[in-house]
């Protein structure tokens, strides 16, 4: 019997949390777009095939966003923060380059549609930017939420979605957040809150994946 649904999460933590759900495949891949696309990859091929991939985990809110710690964010489209070039007239993306990172736009990675209406219940919808280099100035995390219009930050969201897409798999990105961006100092974090809801709003996304 094929296992139906892939959760690729970053560290074990975040794993640990999600847990075993019946009928899931749950894989702590490792930090940032190389581990996460190969993790996807490897996962796909070897422990396939899955009807829904999810990519799961914590996140820190962007200036601006009015989130909290402990709201659920369902990606509405994840986007590469800094695939690009920045020149003296400011950042271009890819395609304003004239380049294509895949079959898409302006570095945004678009997410499987009917899950997304599908989770839309679960958290608040938004763009999930996937950064190399977490905001830890106030400037950064600005700039960041400047150029990507997103609402909160992590680093393999964008990788997991796009690869999924290359595969012909149909995916999504699921974040909790666990700390604000800016000023490293003046961070707030509360972990052990993002990893409980995390595991609860991941069986809730399975629920309602499955019309259970």
């Amino acid at each position: 019997m094929a296992r139906r649904i892939l959760i690729v999460t970053a560290v074990q933590a975040e794993a640990d949390a999600v847990g075993k759900p019946k009928g899931t495949f749950v894989v702590a891949g490792g930090i940032g777009r190389t581990n996460a696309a190969v993790t996807t990859t490897t996962s796909i091929l070897a422990d396939g095939p899955f009807e829904w991939i999810i990519n799961a985990g914590v996140a820190g809110a962007l200036p601006d966003s009015n989130l909290n710690i402990g709201d659920v964010v369902i990606a509405d489209k994840c986007v590469y923060a800094e695939e690009g070039i920045v020149s003296p007239s400011g950042f271009q993306t890819i395609d304003e380059m004239g380049f294509a990172l895949g079959n898409f736009e302006n570095n945004e990675v678009p997410v499987d549609t009917w899950m997304k209406e599908r989770l839309q219940s679960i958290g608040r919808v938004g763009g999930i930017a996937t950064v190399a280099t977490c905001s830890g100035t106030n400037e950064h995390a600005a700039l960041i939420q400047s150029r990507t219009g997103c609402l909160c930050e992590a680093m393999e969201g964008a990788a997991v979605v796009h690869t999924a897409n290359r595969l012909g798999a149909k995916a999504i990105e699921l974040r909790v957040i666990s700390n604000t961006t800016g000023d490293r100092d003046s961070q707030q974090w509360n972990l052990e809150l993002a990893l409980k809801i995390l595991g609860k709003s991941v069986g809730q996304a399975i629920t309602a994946l499955r019309g259970e």
